[in-house]
């Protein structure tokens, strides 16, 4: 019996966009940004179908990693994966590392198009692909920016009555008391049934997070990347009387699997383009739950293909491990038109976008790409 042709990569066309953050600032302990840009590929089949995929760092100053950057390596890549299988994502992925090293935010968007397609191709959804899943919505969880301690509990009270049962209050970048007593103010508004995080984004020093964690050792909460380096949360984890959740510090695998190893981290901020991907995600997913570590899956922004991604891959966590899926969606204006529903949270939820393969499809009628790379 013979076997069809495969399917090619004809062309890759780069597409960007400026969103907007709703109410003008988005702050972090060490950085803020007001417009972030979106890079969106489009990988185009022999057989007339297209897969999408995006990254959209978070600033040239959240991690090693900006916007031109990701559509500079995009093109040094693109020709090495023209006339390739997109189908085969393992394949991809290894053709993306032999062409260039690194840049992982750059290989996520050309990764996700390959299974957006790959969903397409079999009608399916790219979360049954992943694994698949019985849950018809994810969880989410909600990043309460900095402000007065008054503030910032009727802000987590607020989201807390929206459904949230995990909250993210953002410290640092100001006197540590300061984020003691606001995160006691939290504490002392939420239920003790919704979970409370205290994300520093690396804006503390280990002094500065060993106190914390002296001074709110009575509340029940996690502490997530409070240090700049792998090593410095190392040093510090057994000084702690919280759990340690991990994210701008674990920058790949082989990060990843040492923190496990070392017994420093309690739970990761998974972040779908640090790694490079759902390719790769999908081994840190399998990772963690074989070792009982809790984790997010999430991305720095974007629009629908960003955040479908992320929930297809949230829906196929089991359900001891996964601590929900942040979307940038309430936090920006419209990233860019699509002809599908939204991907947006709604009572603390995310549906699980239908359709197959992403279940996204951009509305391409006023779309100019950047750059076309074809054989």
């Amino acid at each position: 019996m013979g076997q069809s042709t495969p399917m090619k990569i004809t062309e890759i066309r780069v597409y960007s966009h400026d969103i907007k953050v709703a109410g003008g600032r988005y702050e972090m302990a060490i950085s803020a940004v007001a417009t972030l840009d979106s890079t969106v590929v489009e990988l185009v089949s022999d057989e007339g179908l297209s897969g999408f995929g995006e990254t959209t760092p978070l600033g040239p100053t959240y991690q090693p990693q900006h916007a031109l950057g990701a559509r500079a390596a995009i093109a040094e890549m693109a020709p090495a994966l023209i006339g390739l299988n997109p189908l085969r994502t393992e394949l991809v992925r290894r053709a993306m590392d032999n062409a260039l090293t690194g840049h992982n935010y750059a290989k996520s968007a050309l990764d996700v198009a390959c299974w957006d397609l790959l969903g397409k191709v079999r009608g399916e959804r790219v979360c049954d692909l992943l694994g698949g899943t019985d849950r018809d919505t994810v969880s989410s969880y909600y990043g309460v920016m900095p402000d007065t301690a008054p503030r910032t509990a009727e802000a987590a009270r607020q989201r807390e009555t929206e459904g949230y049962l995990r909250l993210q209050v953002k410290v640092g970048g100001r006197p540590l008391a300061e984020d003691i007593e606001a995160t006691q103010a939290v504490a002392d508004s939420i239920s003790p049934a919704t979970k409370l995080l205290v994300d520093a984004n690396r804006g503390w020093t280990m002094r500065d997070t060993i106190e914390f964690s002296l001074a709110c050792r009575d509340i029940r909460l996690s502490i997530e990347n409070p240090c700049r380096t792998y090593d410095e949360h190392r040093a510090i984890a057994d000084k702690l009387n919280h759990p340690l959740f991990l994210d701008e510090c674990t920058t790949d695998l082989n990060l990843i699997t040492r923190a496990i190893i070392d017994g420093v981290a309690q739970g990761f901020g998974m972040k779908l383009s640090r790694v490079g991907g759902l390719t790769p995600l999908r081994t840190v997913r399998d990772l963690c739950v074989a070792h009982g570590i809790p984790l997010t899956i999430d991305d720095t922004w974007g629009g629908d293909i960003t955040a479908a991604a992320t929930v297809h891959m949230g829906a196929t966590v089991p359900d001891p491990f996964y601590e929900g899926t942040w979307i940038s969606y309430p936090y920006q204006e419209q990233a860019y038109s699509c002809l599908t529903p939204p991907v947006q949270p709604s009572n603390g939820t995310i549906p699980i976008p239908s359709g197959s393969g992403l279940g996204v499809e951009p509305d391409l009628a006023n779309w100019d790409p950047a750059l076309s790379i074809y054989d």
